[in-house]
């Protein structure tokens, strides 16, 4: 494991905090989305399928600075889009440093060497670079020649000025264990801080629909990627007990609400991946969410999932909770033979209802009736 002992120490505080005062249901991470225009169209992606109008909205210093205090989570994931094409991206880091939350900035690293004097280390700050494996992998995965070694070449100027840096690594059907872990032994012998990742989610816009992997096939992959990884000392920027579920060893439920999420249309309902409806407010969201209907088992589009957003808070609460088991796993690595888990039932779940084209027409609405705002250029 690779998250900072100063992190582990708040976070684990914050969740005490919370059982200690009867709260049901609470944040660990904020999904800030300051934007969604992005100056990559990669083909998994569903944040870059809307009009101009919406690609050029943005989200003030003061509305994220609002939803940050608003929410109370304990760590801030500025996610897109491409949140370096923001003018202010350093300005609202800043001001979120300021309130001691911990910042993971995340990139695909086009334009992270231009910008980084923008940015300087601090313990709280850590820059989250998309690498989706080696140079065909990531730049199949990314649909563009050459963006790999534009990642690489930042990520090691990065590390030279002293910035802590991992990387976030999204895998598709198709992967391979054996190149997926030579992929592991490389970045980590760049001097990066730990990886995180996870399966893609199939977003229902997303271009190509083809590649997502169902729920055994990430667990027999992530069991085979973890086999060869004993003893290699890789770190990852996760719970071990997530770790544990991505290999098939706990039944977990999805927790929506440890990783809400505020970007250009307002809080997301339910989570980070899936836009079924908007709050105004962080207190509509958590109290005018109906959360029994979703997750696997309750909901069609959530069927495959085991995505970060939605399973890494159920494991820090249960780290929390078993504290000997997480040890033991953390020591031990995941266990990649034998049974897995019992996997939770689809037979009860509800049809999938897709509402992305009326949220649209509603954005486009509200920005055709305000006065212009100001809107986002793509950066030089």
């Amino acid at each position: 494991m690779s998250i900072p002992v100063q992190q582990v120490l708040r976070v684990g505080a914050y969740v005490v905090k919370q059982h200690l005062t009867g709260r049901k249901r609470y944040p660990l991470v904020l999904m800030l989305e300051p934007l969604f225009r992005c100056n990559l169209a990669c083909s998994g992606c569903g944040k870059i399928d809307y009009p101009n109008e919406i690609l050029n909205q943005r989200l003030s210093v003061a509305d994220a600075l609002e939803a940050v205090d608003e929410c109370g989570a304990p760590v801030v994931a500025i996610a897109g889009g491409e949140p370096l094409l923001h003018r202010e991206m350093p300005e609202i880091v800043a001001k979120i440093l300021e309130r001691k939350k911990f910042v993971y900035l995340c990139t695909n690293a086009l334009l992270l060497e231009k910008k980084m004097d923008d940015y300087k280390p601090n313990p709280f700050f850590s820059w989250d670079v998309h690498l989706d494996g080696d140079k065909e992998m990531h730049d199949k995965a990314v649909s563009q020649d050459g963006v790999y070694e534009r990642a690489i070449s930042a990520i090691k100027k990065a590390k030279e000025r002293g910035f802590r840096l991992s990387i976030n690594c999204t895998l598709f059907d198709g992967a391979q264990a054996d190149r997926v872990a030579k992929f592991f032994d490389d970045v980590m012998a760049m001097g990066i801080d730990g990886i995180m990742t996870s399966p893609g989610y199939a977003y229902e816009r997303a271009p190509d629909q083809a590649h997502f992997l169902s729920r055994q096939k990430t667990k027999q992959l992530f069991r085979d990627i973890l086999t060869r990884g004993k003893g290699k000392g890789w770190k990852f920027t996760q719970s071990p007990l997530f770790m544990n579920f991505l290999a098939g060893n706990e039944s977990y439920h999805c927790t929506p609400w440890g990783k809400p999420t505020r970007n250009v249309f307002g809080w997301q309902r339910p989570c980070y991946l899936l836009g079924e409806g908007y709050a105004k407010t962080y207190t509509e969201l958590m109290e005018t969410t109906d959360w029994d209907k979703y997750g696997t088992g309750n909901y069609e589009k959530c069927a495959d999932c085991m995505v970060h957003s939605g399973y890494e808070s159920t494991a820090v609460v249960d780290a929390v909770k078993s504290p000997i088991k997480t040890m033991m796993v953390a020591l031990r690595g995941p266990r990649t033979t034998g049974p897995m888990a019992p996997e939770i039932p689809l037979d009860k779940q509800r049809p999938a209802e897709y509402t992305f084209s009326k949220h649209v027409q509603q954005k486009m609405e509200q920005i055709r009736h305000k006065p212009k705002a100001a809107e986002m250029s793509d950066a030089d």
